[in-house]
This record gives structure tokens, C-alpha cells and sequence, in this order.
């Protein structure tokens, strides 16, 4: 059993103990909570969806890689490999995709080469951007994101730039 198991196993029979000294029944509060959670859930999964959708749309139609084509001798003349023009242009739209994309750059280049350890902080230092948006604007009803999406789109450049070069730095 690996410690991070072993701290789950506490913080659960930690949280058990503290239920019982508080008299507080823990399935009926989880119950009580996942009731309330359900009008946010209901609100938010057609923003959700509609982001899916396009993110599938995005990348099926070729869009993806016509836009990973057009950026490529770019940032070739920024020092950023090839390799890497993909999972940047995909990681603000998909997560779970972009995830996938690491697992095959490091398949195929290793966890330890240049383009490895690049693209391991790329996707740690850069967010989801369209589905953080879609998600948190659409459970609160904001129609107009206003600055939201230049600066989140500006601070994943930023995190992009500077996790390749503190890569390089390396």
C-alpha cells in the first residue's frame, strides 16, 4: 500500500470519526449534498456539451491541424519543436485529449528528452481554457465573459513560452 493510499484510507476513517462525534449520519449528508449539487449539474451540462461538441467538431474537421500547420514555422523560429505545435493548440480546448497527446509524445520521445520534459509542463502549466470557461461561466448565467477569455488565452501563451524555456534552461 503506497503512502498516497494510506493518507486516503486516514482522511477517510478521519472524516467516519468526525461524523459520528458530530451525530451526523454520513451517507444521508453525502445524500443531501449531491440533491443540492443536482440544479447546478442540470445547468451547466449544455454548456458542456455544446463545449464538447466543439472541441470534437474542431478537431475532426481538420481545423485542428490546418491551424497546427499554419502556427508550426513560427514557432519553429521561436525554438519550439514541431512536436510540440499540436499539444499546444489543443490543450486549451481538451484536456483528456491533451492528455492523451502527452502519452504519446513521451511514448514516442521519452520522458526525459527535450520534447518530453517540454511537454510535461506545458500541459502542467497551461489550463483547459474554452472548457473552464464554458463550465464555470455557464453555472453562474454569464452571458459576456468580458476580459476573461484574452487574459486566460494570454496567461496560456505565457505558461507555454515560459515552461519551454525554463525547459531549456534545464
Amino acid at each position: 500500500m503506497s503512502a498516497v493510499e494510506i493518507i486516503l484510507l486516514l482522511l477517510i476513517a478521519a472524516l467516519f470519526v468526525y461524523a459520528h462525534i458530530k451525530g451526523i449520519n454520513p451517507y444521508e449528508a453525502f445524500a443531501e449534498g449531491a440533491a443540492e449539487a443536482l440544479p447546478t449539474i442540470i445547468k451547466v451540462l449544455p454548456y458542456l456539451a455544446a463545449m464538447l461538441i466543439a472541441i470534437n467538431l474542431f478537431r475532426r474537421s481538420g481545423a485542428m491541424d490546418l491551424l497546427s500547420t499554419f502556427l508550426a514555422p513560427m514557432l519553429n523560429k521561436l525554438g519550439i519543436p514541431t512536436e510540440l505545435v499540436t499539444l499546444m493548440v489543443l490543450r486549451p480546448f481538451s484536456g483528456s485529449a491533451s492528455l492523451a497527446l502527452l502519452q504519446d509524445t513521451l511514448m514516442i520521445h521519452g520522458s526525459d528528452s527535450f520534447i518530453g520534459r517540454a511537454a510535461s509542463t506545458i500541459v502542467g502549466s497551461t489550463e483547459t481554457i474554452f472548457y473552464t470557461l464554458a463550465l464555470y461561466c455557464g453555472s453562474v448565467d454569464i452571458k459576456k465573459s468580458r476580459y476573461a477569455l484574452p487574459v486566460a488565452l494570454l496567461s496560456g501563451i505565457v505558461g507555454t513560452i515560459a515552461s519551454i524555456f525554463l525547459i531549456k534552461m534545464m
